[in-house]
This record gives structure tokens, C-alpha cells and sequence, in this order.
């Protein structure tokens, strides 16, 4: 697309990256446009995009002032190591697909992703540059390409761009998923012969797993820069959920921990409040209250289906009368019982005191001592009787 020159800025005195754009045909059409698209790229404000301070044109040549970053590209990076960790890898995915989300929110498609154009600060953050220039580049009124000709690199062009149609959003994440992919293997997912061979590659062939070519990473990293490489458009992540994704642990394949809980335990209560409140199908367990005394703990106990719990005495002796019969019934003659036998004691006792009680003054005294005594002996029977009787009409009432 041109060249990259350090400059410096006569006028805020600070130091510029200035890029030279390729083609010499700046007519009044294509420098609109690139006004256009310039002024389009200066709106974006992001960490991880380069800024764009100014732009014009020098020589019949298009020109970029832009935010100038200490460090270098992920190309040098991959030249110098060969592959990355998965560690450093999702870190840079993360703030690049940030970076990517942030344009694409204001509607603007890099069309170029590579990692010449991802660079490395002094601090290691991502900052993303040319955007909005490969778009301008590529339209064909800006007499800078030629009617059928596709601008970006065949390693890392999605497919739907391999087709000629237009690029989107979804074509960023294809090109960042070819850059991961290159990344932690050290080289892309497709690479043949000749650019038009790769192009077929990126249409027709799938990606094969990173684990499968030897890469440690987690199968969820695997599976998901997979989803990155899908050849339909709509099966891609956008730039927003790659972002979040990789800036959780989630590429780490563990799963999330769920919520700590840490069950209280209840306040010792004193046993007042509990007595308090009625509880007619609960009693308190002497037992384990005197056992657990000690803890301030109150346990109760539920009534058990064949528990020897018997109703108090003074309650069961009315029921009893009331209800059965046939012991009123059976208490009758013990108490006539007991009333006859007592009428016979006072009247033995009487009549021996009768008979054997001297008496000058009557010879037959003998013989009508029974005779005397027959009197209350004859109804003493029959006393008991009627007051067994009585007493247990009034117990029946």
C-alpha cells in the first residue's frame, strides 16, 4: 500500500510516523475520496488503534500523518521468535479484537489484517494501523488499483473476499484468526504455491486443529479459533464477543466456578422465644434439651405414631366414667359389697352385746335378743342396695 517514513511535526514538535501511498494519479475525485476516508479514520479514538493526525498530498502522492509507535510488529515478533505462547497470544487477541470492535462500531472494515499492520508498543499493548486506507485503496475510482484486483495479502483474506465480494466486519475476524492461528503454530492456516492456490484453500479447504498439529492449548481455544476460521461470515464471533472471550479465562478451557455460599449457621436463641410460640404438634424433648444445654441449642422432638404418651391421670378418670359403662357397672357391687358387710359387723356386734349382757330381772332375754335384733337386721340388706343404686344413678348423671 506505500511506505512508512519517521518525521517530525514542525509545529507541535513531536515525532510522526508518515505513510506514502503507492500511485501517482491524485485527480480531484480520488483525492475526495481519500479525504473522505481519511477524515473517517482520524474520528477513531482507541487504545489499540493508531491515531491519525493529518493527511494530504505530496508529489501527486497520497500521505498519512499518523501517531507514530516505539516498538515493532507482530511480523518482526514472528521473524525473531516463530511462535508465541497461548498465554501472550490471547492477550494480543484480546486488545486487537477491542481495537477492531471500536472501528467496526463506527463502521469502518480494515480489510487488511496481517501482522505487518499489528504493532507492539514499548509497553507490549496491540495498536492497529492503516485503517480506512485498504478500503479507499481498494476502490477502483481512486485509480490506484485495477478492475478486478484485491487488496490484502492471500495468507490471511477471507474467503468471501477470495470471491470478490465485499469485505465486512466478519472478514476482519477472518484475517485476526488467521494472524492467531499463524501466531501460536508459526505459520498460517493455509499457504500454497501461488496466491490463487491459498485463495482456493481459504474457500474450499478447512482448518486443521492446532492440537492435532501439535500446539499445547486448551481444546476450547482450539474450538474457538476455529469458529474464527468458519467460511460462512455469519458463523463468525464478532469483534465485541472475541474481545470479551479472550479477556476472560474462558480460552483457558476451565470452567467457571460457580458461586461461593457459605451457609450460616443459626444464632443460639435462648429457649424463651420457642416456649413462646405454640407449637401444638411439637413438645420439647427433655432429653436432648438437658444434653444440648450446654450449646444453647432446642431441639424438639415429633410425636411418634406408637410413643407410649398417655394423657394425664386426673383427665382419664372422668373419661372413663363417662364413657365406660361397663366398669360403672362392675364398681356397683363392691360398694354394695362393702356397705353390707359393715350394716353386718354393727349388727353381730349389736346383737352379741344383747345376748351376752346380763339381765336379772328377764329369763328370756335370751331368746328375744335375736328376736329384737331381727328388726335392723332385716333391712340392713337392703340399705346398701338402695344406696349403690343412688350412687350410681348419680355417677351415671
Amino acid at each position: 500500500m506505500g511506505e512508512v517514513w519517521r518525521a517530525a511535526d514542525e509545529v507541535l514538535g513531536r515525532a510522526v510516523a508518515v505513510k506514502l501511498l503507492l500511485g501517482d494519479h491524485a485527480d480531484e475525485s480520488a483525492t475526495a475520496r481519500f479525504r473522505l476516508e481519511a477524515q473517517t479514520a482520524a474520528r477513531l479514538s482507541h487504545p489499540h488503534l493508531v491515531a491519525v493526525f493529518d493527511f494530504g498530498a505530496w508529489e501527486d502522492r497520497f500521505y498519512l500523518v499518523m501517531e507514530l509507535v516505539e516498538g515493532r510488529s507482530l511480523g518482526d515478533l514472528l521473524a525473531a521468535e516463530e511462535r508465541l505462547g497461548a498465554e501472550q497470544v490471547a492477550r494480543i487477541a484480546g486488545q486487537a479484537a477491542a481495537g477492531l470492535a471500536a472501528a467496526h462500531r463506527q463502521g469502518i472494515v480494515h480489510r487488511d489484517i496481517k501482522p505487518g499492520n499489528l504493532m507492539l508498543d514499548a509497553e507490549g499493548s496491540v495498536k492497529i494501523g492503516d485503517f480506512g486506507i485498504a478500503q479507499f485503496v481498494d476502490d477502483p475510482s481512486a485509480a490506484l488499483t485495477t478492475t478486478g484486483q484485491i487488496v490484502g495479502t492471500s495468507l490471511y483474506l477471507a474467503p468471501e473476499r477470495a470471491l470478490g465480494r465485499t469485505a465486512g466486519a466478519a472478514s476482519d475476524m477472518y484475517s485476526l484468526g488467521c494472524v492467531i492461528y499463524q501466531l501460536l503454530l508459526g505459520e498460517p492456516p493455509f499457504r500454497s504455491d501461488t496466491a490463487t492456490a491459498t485463495l482456493y484453500q481459504h474457500v474450499d479447504t478447512p482448518p486443521v486443529p492446532l492440537r492435532q498439529r501439535g500446539v499445547d492449548l486448551s481444546s476450547a481455544f482450539d474450538s474457538y479459533l476455529l469458529g474464527l476460521l468458519a467460511k460462512q461470515p455469519e458463523d463468525r464471533p464478532s469483534a465485541q464477543q472475541v474481545a470479551d472471550w479472550f479477556q476472560s479465562d474462558a480460552w483457558r478451557g476451565q470452567p467457571e466456578p460457580m458461586p461461593m455460599y457459605a451457609p450460616t449457621a443459626p444464632p443460639a436463641a435462648p429457649s424463651v422465644p420457642y416456649a413462646s410460640v405454640p407449637a401444638p404438634t411439637f413438645s420439647p424433648s427433655p432429653t436432648s434439651a438437658s444434653a444440648q444445654e450446654a450449646e444453647g441449642v432446642t431441639t424438639y422432638r415429633l410425636p411418634q405414631a406408637g410413643g407410649r404418651r398417655r394423657r394425664p391421670a386426673d383427665r382419664s378418670a372422668p373419661v372413663r366414667r363417662r364413657t365406660g359403662t361397663r366398669e360403672a357397672i362392675r364398681r356397683r357391687p363392691r360398694v354394695a359389697s362393702a356397705i353390707a358387710g359393715t350394716v353386718a359387723f354393727l349388727a353381730a356386734v349389736y346383737l352379741g352385746m344383747s345376748l351376752f349382757s346380763p339381765d336379772p330381772g328377764s329369763a328370756d332375754t335370751p331368746g328375744t335378743g335375736p328376736a329384737a335384733s331381727t328388726g335392723p337386721e332385716s333391712p340392713a340388706p337392703e340399705q346398701p342396695a338402695q344406696y349403690s343404686e343412688d350412687d350410681g344413678d348419680d355417677e351415671q348423671d
